[in-house]
């Protein structure tokens, strides 16, 4: 089959979307190192990397207007170069509060990348489902090699280079990217930033029945995800009593659950409907948690380790859904506003979930989440049961 330049698109936005993907999955594992180092709780720690996911879902919809006024490359250059240099920053951070400046700093510009991105890919493939299935497994992807990538730099030379990894990873990407993608002819280029930014406009785009109710599934989905992607290892390690290196192998193994889930979720969605691929995901996601908190055998662990895994790998499914709500004109703004406002409240879960161990131990933060992903599934399975039209 000859290669097509759809083809290197989509494989390039993969590869930025690891890079961006890496650099924040390369601080959970050392979050005890990093704990350790600055004298810090875990509440502390979640609430530097709420504010890391608060800034990624804060510049999704500054991205789509980006995007919409200038071409969806030179906003993706800007997020994957802009990703490593801040990522180096971080590593030299010499007190807490300056790490949680940098770490919002990294959230900022990681961000600008995955709705301009997706919208990219709109533009170049009809199957649109497929095509965001793949470039959703650059995280999981990431979220395989950073975790033990990470955790044996940062066993042997302690948590800074582990976390200046992201640079290595993107400079090269940053270079390709740039030689190989083409400039995109902006969808509005003539259009005042000012007026994208109205509230009424925006209002009236996430109001939509469909939109909301999709909106309300993603925050609640993202939140979980959040949680997870934060405090799984250090989850495994103190409620399990694994070592962080079996710890940071079960969270690369996730990851590989997810980069597999993405794609079979997003080809589920294409074929039979968007709704069913994510019930599909938030019921695994439900059993895996609970599973996951009851189980005390390796097997059992395992198993919820998969389960959990493609809950969490619902985003191949929910993205398109909403996109099939925007017409053209209004995917670029429309979907990079939506992505904030479920970013936005999702990042909440790295804070909540170190709060409620803090308070109540490991195990019932977990099945809080596990909570959770059964209410997003009894929502969709209410509105299907029903015929809601939502």
């Amino acid at each position: 089959m000859r290669w097509q330049y759809r083809t290197t698109v989509l494989v390039l936005c993969l590869l930025a979307f690891f890079v961006t993907y890496f650099a924040r999955m390369a601080i959970s594992p050392v979050i005890p190192f990093i704990v350790e180092d600055f004298d810090v709780s875990n509440t502390q720690i979640g609430f530097a990397l709420s504010g890391m996911w608060l800034a990624y879902g804060l510049s999704q919809f500054p991205s789509g207007v980006l995007g919409d006024r200038y071409g969806e490359k030179p906003v993706i250059l800007l997020a994957v170069g802009g990703t490593a240099i801040a990522s180096l920053l971080l590593a030299f951070a010499p007190v807490f509060p300056v790490f949680v400046l940098f770490a919002v700093l990294l959230g900022l510009v990681a961000g600008l990348h995955y709705a301009v991105a997706t919208t990219l890919l709109s533009r170049t493939y009809d199957e649109l489902g497929r095509a965001v299935g793949i470039h959703s497994i650059g995280g999981p992807l990431a979220g395989l090699v950073a975790p033990v990538a990470a955790a044996w730099v940062g066993v042997r030379f302690g948590w800074r280079p582990a976390v200046a990894l992201a640079l290595a990873v993107g400079l090269p990407v940053f270079a390709v990217f740039a030689w190989r993608v083409r400039q995109t002819e902006p969808r509005r280029p003539d259009q005042p930033m000012r007026e994208r930014f109205e509230p009424g406009a925006l209002l009236e785009l996430v109001s939509r029945p469909a939109v909301a109710f999709t909106l309300v599934i993603a925050m609640l989905g993202t939140f979980i995800v959040q949680g997870l992607l934060t405090f799984l290892p250090t989850f495994l390690i103190e409620y399990h009593r694994y070592s962080a290196t079996v710890a940071s192998a079960a969270f690369s193994a996730f990851f590989v659950v997810r980069a597999v889930g993405q794609f079979l979720l997003g080809e589920l969605s294409d074929r039979y409907g968007r709704d069913l691929a994510i019930g599909t995901a938030m019921l695994a996601g439900t059993v895996g948690l609970f599973g996951l908190v009851a189980g005390s055998e390796r097997v059992a662990i395992g198993v919820g380790l998969l389960l959990i895994g493609l809950g969490s790998s619902f985003f191949a499914a929910l993205d398109p859904r909403f996109l099939d709500q925007f017409d053209a004109t209004e995917q670029g703004a429309g979907f990079g506003l939506v992505r904030t406002f479920y970013t936005v409240i999702g990042s909440a879960g790295s804070v909540g979930v170190g709060l409620l161990a803090d308070l109540f131990g490991w195990g019932p933060s977990f099945l809080v989440l596990a909570g959770l992903f059964s209410i997003t599934f009894l929502a969709l399975v209410t509105n299907w049961a029903f015929d809601l039209g939502y």
